[in-house]
């Protein structure tokens, strides 16, 4: 099942945000802005925290650009905030300043289609929903491999100038390089400039 194009599936969760527990979060909450929603398997385990602390690092790019992020994982809150006690030096997630959401009962992660049912827990999913709270782009990684935050921002890179220019992002297009009429002559143009 493709979420792209389709509205981001509701939820009301717990999630940990700012060291607090908090009932009924929602990303509606995050109407107008970009989000970043990702999943991961499980907390204290190993690529889990290189990718949390990844997002952490580029937050700030993420925000530049109108954009936010939250994770998602089928741990408890109360182990959210556990983990979040651990120093990173000790395999923790200390210092993590974007919300966690608990999906507890994995129905979250189900209907983000990402669920390991054979696990009870969830790939690693990441999905750029865009400020009316439709999924514009989604990429699910099975559980060893862990995922670029610098890919995540050349999607919403691309996104916006597509938003701002109404002209599309060829293959290995990056801020800055040529894009194209979303047309057979702004094809053609494109392939004559960049030959």
């Amino acid at each position: 099942m493709s979420l792209i194009g389709k509205p981001a599936p509701h939820f009301e969760a717990d999630a940990v945000i700012d060291g607090q527990i908090e009932s009924h979060f929602s990303l509606t909450q995050l109407q107008g802005h970009y989000v970043f929603f990702f999943f991961y398997p499980l907390n204290f385990t190993f690529v889990c925290p290189t990718e949390l602390h990844a997002f952490e690092t580029a937050k700030a790019e993420f925000e530049k650009r109108n954009a936010r992020i939250v994770g998602c994982s089928v741990d408890s809150a109360h182990c959210h905030l556990a983990w979040l006690s651990t120093p990173k030096s000790k395999g923790g997630i200390e210092g993590i300043s974007y919300p966690l959401v608990s999906d507890l009962n994995k129905t979250i992660a189900r209907d983000y289609d990402v669920l390991k049912e054979d696990e009870g827990i969830a790939y690693r999913g990441l999905f750029l929903i865009d400020k009316e709270g439709i999924i514009r782009h989604a990429l699910v990684n099975d559980l060893p491999l862990g995922r670029s935050c610098d890919e995540a921002i050349r999607m919403l890179d691309a996104l916006i100038f597509y938003e701002q220019n109404g002209e599309v992002c060829p293959a290995n297009w990056s801020l800055g390089k040529k894009a194209m009429k979303p047309n057979a002559s702004g094809l053609e143009e494109y392939f004559t400039s960049t030959s």
